[in-house]
């Protein structure tokens, strides 16, 4: 079994934001799937799947980013028998807007959700799926630029990128990480 995690805040006010692209990724990777079951569990919207003959667990934390990790612990510790891989989707400011890059374990660079899930884990050993989107401008901080929404210029790049992503699941679903990250990065 694989379980990617789709990182975001659940509600309306924070839909079309950048910190919700691993919401916007994991949502179109689950619509190109044919038989699914959709229900909430372990704080998140979970669907059920499979994909090339791996079944599939999709993840979407319903605790806010920076408590992602109580939802992920929740659904990991209770599959965790059954966990082959497990992959992340999050937002990235240290990467240049609309680009994607893989990465297995390493650190959190300074991101609430994923120190969250290493922290309720304890280990940064997990697959991340990290969608670049730019630093802030000026002064701005951080934390208020990933709240704020994509621009009316950046949602087409915005839509190119997601739908990259979910090429790039299938092939890390289909070849691995290695392959992945070879191919992509």
């Amino acid at each position: 079994m694989i379980l990617i995690i789709g990182l975001g805040n659940p509600g309306k006010d924070y839909e079309f934001t950048r910190h919700n692209i691993g919401f916007k990724i994991i949502d179109k990777f689950a619509d190109s799937l044919e038989k699914k079951s959709c229900y909430r569990k372990f704080n998140s919207t979970v669907t059920e799947s499979s994909y090339d003959g791996k079944k599939l667990i999709l993840l979407k934390p319903q605790t806010y980013m920076n408590s992602s990790g109580t939802a992920v612990a929740m659904c990991y510790n209770f599959l965790c028998k059954q966990i082959n891989s497990m992959l992340v989707i999050h937002d990235d400011i240290d990467i240049g807007f609309g680009e994607v890059r893989l990465k297995t374990g390493g650190s959190t660079g300074g991101h609430k959700g994923l120190e969250s899930i290493a922290d309720k884990l304890g280990n940064y050993d997990f697959d991340r799926l990290r969608f670049g989107v730019g630093r802030p401008p000026g002064r701005q901080d951080a934390a208020d630029y990933v709240l704020d929404e994509f621009g009316k210029k950046e949602r087409e790049e915005v839509e190119i990128g997601v739908q990259r992503s979910t090429d790039i699941i299938r092939d890390y679903l289909t070849e691995g990480i290695e392959y992945a990250m070879n191919k992509y990065n």
